[in-house]
């Protein structure tokens, strides 16, 4: 099991690669409506995890990681399935999702 303030670390790491993949989207003119969605509410639910993943309540942010990988999974399905989706978008959707399974993975 990680440590607390290596989850933590982890953790600011995983938002500012979400960080970047909403500039991404946001900088890019042919961005699909699609994959900004899903980025936006990725963030959104990262802003909300932040208290979680400074608890010590394990279970909470367990469960907190789980579904933010869970998001992370529809924003690569999408951006998978998506013909016109811009090739630095893509990466930067598999870099948030590679960090955020990797982090699930550690935690269980």
């Amino acid at each position: 099991m990680l440590q607390a303030n290596e989850i933590q670390q982890r953790f600011t790491h995983i938002q500012q690669t979400i960080g970047e993949a909403e500039q991404a989207c946001q900088s890019s003119q042919d961005a699909p409506n699609e994959i900004r969605d899903c980025i936006h509410k990725l963030q959104q639910e990262a802003q909300q995890a932040q208290s979680v993943m400074q608890s010590n309540d394990q279970q909470r942010v367990i469960e907190c990681v789980d579904r933010l990988e869970d998001m992370g999974d529809e924003a690569k399905r999408i951006s998978r399935s998506l013909p016109q989706m811009p090739a630095h978008l893509e990466a930067a959707v598999s870099r948030v999702h590679a960090e955020l399974s990797d982090l699930k993975h550690k935690l269980h």
